[in-house]
């Protein structure tokens, strides 16, 4: 059974930082490309950044030189590092697996201005 377990969330102000962190359990993590996307109410859940096997990163443009996506393969963990949140930030921020498909269940992040 495979699980993803999100934590790190929280609410912060505006200018502030935080570490999201994401357990894979179930499967081989080491050879699965990782991502994290952000979801706020009445909207479509949007990509933030992926890293695949040979931790090569993209980023969406909202969050290019803020926010860093990295893993550890020896923790089965992907990490993302925000850095200068602003409020446009806030939302449930979800890791995911790529081919397979598997969602983990959320942390919810709030940047108060």
């Amino acid at each position: 059974q495979v699980q993803l377990v999100e934590s790190g969330g929280g609410l912060v102000q505006a200018g502030g930082s935080l570490r999201l962190s994401c357990v894979v359990s179930g499967i081989t993590f080491r050879f699965i490309p990782m991502g994290w996307y952000r979801q706020v109410p009445g909207k479509q859940r949007e990509f933030v950044a992926n890293i695949n096997r040979g931790s090569s990163t993209n980023y969406a443009d909202s969050v290019k030189g803020r926010f860093t996506i990295s893993r550890d393969n020896a923790k089965n963990t992907v990490f993302l590092q925000m850095n200068s949140l602003k409020p446009e930030d806030t939302g449930v921020y979800y890791c995911k697996t790529y081919t397979p498909d598997y969602w983990g269940q959320g942390t919810q992040v709030t940047v108060s201005s």
